[in-house]
């Protein structure tokens, strides 16, 4: 099994392969946070209001499905999935399988699945990567299994 690659920069299309993994940092979840980023983008009683949260499915407080989405873009961008020229999304599926509870410290592992070479551009690839979203617990609580577009390093000016 390939061992977890941490804060390796600048990674390109020649230095990927099938089956590498990546680990972010951690993010502590706080309700305050929960509640001000539910406030400004998905504004439901379940990620505000205690007694709407503790009738809710979710039987308590629990972020957005878009906030932990956001936390874990930033746990890859910030050193989760060092590509050399960013993390250029091309779509994907993704799923929340138990809800972000204040409290909760995420991370991020993502694995390399799939690598697609361009026929008609071979300086890129489309990359398929699973990234989980783990609390503390070791239970994932966002799972998503995107495609990005990675580049071949850049030559060197001669």
């Amino acid at each position: 099994m390939t061992q977890p690659t941490q804060n390796i920069p600048g990674l390109y299309l020649d230095d990927l392969h099938v089956g590498q993994k990546f680990a972010s940092g951690t993010h502590h979840v706080t309700e305050e946070r929960i509640k001000s980023f539910a406030q400004e983008f998905d504004p439901q009683p379940f990620h505000l209001d205690e007694a709407a949260a503790n009738a809710s499915i979710f039987s308590g407080i629990a972020a957005s499905g878009w906030h932990t989405a956001a936390i874990a873009m930033r746990l890859l961008v910030t050193g989760g999935l060092p590509l050399g020229n960013g993390i250029i999304g091309l779509g994907g599926e993704l799923a929340w399988p138990r809800p972000t509870r204040a409290g909760d410290i995420l991370q991020v592992e993502s694995e390399i699945i799939e690598i697609t070479r361009s026929r008609s551009r071979p300086d890129q690839a489309v990359v398929k990567i699973r990234s989980t979203t783990t609390n503390q617990k070791g239970e994932p609580v966002y799972v998503f299994t995107g495609r990005v577009l990675v580049f071949k390093r850049p030559q060197a000016p001669a």
